[in-house]
């Protein structure tokens, strides 16, 4: 059995699913990232842009920079629940609790 060679790590997406996207017609990073969520994680395509632009590459003869720097989505830290349950969202402040 082979092993499963991961492209992004944040949603899990293998390079065999970039494959089978290309193979389908997805031809441009949004493409891949709406059928496959590579590039959709907590990293927002840090790790993983890079490498499905070399598969996109490679799959259809261009050059990497063709497909880069694609849309740009800076990741946003967690919220606990107590910041939003202290939230006045009928006045928009902070409770005085």
């Amino acid at each position: 059995m082979s092993k499963r060679e991961i492209i992004c790590r944040c949603e899990e997406v293998t390079k065999e699913e970039i494959i089978q996207a290309l193979q389908a017609g997805d031809t441009s990073l949004e493409a891949i990232k709406k059928r496959t969520r590579a590039g959709m994680g907590y990293c927002q395509g840090k790790s993983c842009k890079r490498l499905v632009a070399k598969l996109l590459s490679a799959y259809l003869g261009m050059p990497v920079a063709h497909f880069l720097p694609g849309s740009i989505r800076y990741p946003v830290g967690p919220v606990t629940l107590k910041v939003i349950a202290d939230l006045d969202l009928a006045g928009g402040k902070e409770n005085e609790n």
